[in-house]
Formats: structure tokens, sequence, C-alpha cells
């Protein structure tokens, strides 16, 4: 088993979404960087460098068209239209576990260190089914993403979700793990907090991250906050247990109203009772209006989840991998 391990077959997933400026430098890098590894032993030479091509509206897959003809590392998926960059990430593992024995996904424009992914098959090797990638700093990012990165981990962690601060989506999962991802049919996907809650053993490398070299970066402020809502919404009812409480809360407030408004009356001094009853008003109806945008959002994820639509569609499939598999098969055979 240690051995299969030391050359086990690596299956590289790299997302893509209007990539074209960023994605012949990307995978010339990644194409020597497997090669070295290659040469070395590390990795078989059935391992393979997966782009999902997330429907693009550039050049995306036209590049990836050429980079499939010149290489026969290369594998493109594209899908019919675009799913969003956890899907994109799935996809792509979810391919890549019929015919490897663990992947590693990293985005398209390279900003993660390449260089750990050496120390990342270490960890495999050393007995982790799923190594995550951690951020040594967050320097290259603005202040407010900074800021609101920082905030939403502590969320998260508040919310109950085992996940790891300033990880990311640079991770190697083993195909055991990948088998048990699967089994994860739900349509709001944050991986981050799926996969440590799969439970298999792990273990964290650590990675700079560059300035990006090509290109703008695709993850836009809204794709952010709709992860953000993905993760707390998918692992944790604290928001609809904070809805009950602030609902007890507003009932109490309430009661000490009626007494303040009985005694004003009571006292002649209803005008006064004037700036209460307004300032009432606006902080109940506030917290009503907060309530059912909470649940609203619980509602809405639970009618997009029951509908059982599939979370992708593949659009076109470049691969040498069946060729080369039943090629190999029926080389056993004759043996």
């Amino acid at each position: 088993m240690e051995e299969n391990r030391k050359k086990g077959t690596l299956y590289i997933v790299v997302p893509c979404y209007n990539e074209e400026e960023a994605l012949l430098p990307s995978a010339n890098t990644l194409l020597e960087t497997l090669g070295g590894l290659r040469e070395r032993g590390i990795v078989s030479g059935k391992s393979r460098i997966v782009f999902v091509d997330d429907g693009s509206r550039d050049r995306t897959w036209e590049l990836l068209v050429q980079l499939y003809n010149a290489h026969e590392e290369i594998v493109g998926l594209r899908f019919a239209h675009n799913r969003g960059h956890q899907n994109a990430i799935l996809a792509g593992m979810m391919y890549a576990k019929a015919y490897c024995d663990y992947t590693i996904t990293i985005d398209a424009d390279l900003q993660q260190d390449v260089g750990a992914i050496e120390r990342f098959i270490e960890a495999y090797e050393n007995g982790s089914e799923v190594v995550y990638g951690v951020r040594n700093s967050r320097d290259t990012d603005g202040f407010f993403k900074k800021l609101s990165a920082t905030m939403f981990y502590k969320i998260m962690r508040f919310m109950g979700a085992n996940i790891y601060e300033n990880s990311a989506d640079y991770r190697l999962m083993s195909a055991k793990a990948l088998a048990a991802l699967s089994e994860y049919d739900e349509v709001n996907l944050f991986l981050r907090g799926i996969i440590p809650d799969i439970g298999l053993a792990s273990s964290v490398v650590h990675f700079d991250v560059f300035p990006r070299m090509q290109g703008t970066s695709k993850y836009s402020l809204s794709k952010m906050a709709t992860l953000a809502a993905d993760g707390v919404t998918s692992f944790s009812i604290k928001p609809i247990r904070m809805v009950f409480g602030m609902g007890i809360l507003a009932l109490l407030v309430g009661f000490g109203m009626i007494i303040h408004i009985v005694y004003e009356h009571y006292f002649g001094y209803t005008i006064d009772g004037w700036s209460s009853i307004l300032m009432s008003i606006w902080v109940l109806g506030g917290a009503i209006l907060l309530s059912l945008g909470i649940i609203g959002e619980y509602v809405g994820r639970n009618y997009m989840e029951t509908k059982h639509r599939p979370r992708y569609y593949f659009w076109d499939v470049l691969s040498h991998d069946g060729q080369c598999h039943a090629q190999a098969k029926k080389e056993e055979e004759v043996l």
C-alpha cells in the first residue's frame, strides 16, 4: 500500500472562467510541474491536468482544445453554461475519481504556490486522505477583502462549521475521500465546509499567495457573498435560533412598552410617548423584516434542494483517459 501511494496517479483539477489571458502561462507551468514530478518518480505517468471551463465567454475553450491536441496530459471539461466555481471544482474531482489515486485542486491564475504540490503529496504519503491548503498570510489582499475574509471565518466558526481559517480550495483529496464526497448530493455547495465534515484523516500544508500576473480576478463581490451565504445556510441553523431569540426579546420589549404606554396614559403624558412609539415601530419592523429574510433564505435553499436538478451538464469533454485505460486493460489481458 505504501509503495502504491508513493507512485500514485495525480489529477490536478483547474476551474476556469474567462481565463484566456492566464490559461496558457498557467498550463505551461502546471505541465512543467507535473513533468518534474513524473521524472522523479513521485507520480505515475498516467497523471493528468483537468481544466474545467465554467461556461466561459471568451477564448478559454478554444485554447483548451489547442492544449489538448498538443499534450496528452491535458483533459478539458466544458459546462453548457456557467455553474459557479464550486461546481467546477466538484465536476473536475468527480471526473478524476474514476482514474486517479488523488487530486489536487488549484485556481487557474496560479496565485497559489505550485511549489506546495510536492508537500501535499508528501502529506498524502504519510497517511492523510485530505490535505488542506492554508494561506500563510493575506498580504496580497486589499483591506476590504482581508477584513471580510477574517470576519467570514470567525462567523463560520461561531456557527459551528468545522473550517480551517484562511483555508482555500487548494487541497489534496484521495480517491477514498472523493468517493465519500460523491455521497453528498446537496445543490448549495460549500466545499470548504463539506470536506472537513467527511471526517477522514487530514493534515495542513501552508502556502504563499502571489499577485495575479495575467488578467483580473473573476471572483466578484456578489460571488463571494453568495459563497458566504451558502456556507452559513449549509452548515448551521443558528441564524434561525437567533431569529427565535430576537422574537422573545421583541416580545419582552413589547410588554415593557405596554407598561410604559399605560403609565403615560394614566398621567396624561401621551404626547411625550410619540417618540417611543415610533422607535418601537422601527425596531420591531426591522427585526421582523430581518427575521423573514433569514427564514426565507433557508426556505429558498430547501426549495432548490427538493428539485434534485443536476448540478452541471458537460457540453464537451476532451480526454485521452478512456483510450489510455482501455489500452492498458488490453495489455494486461494479453499478459
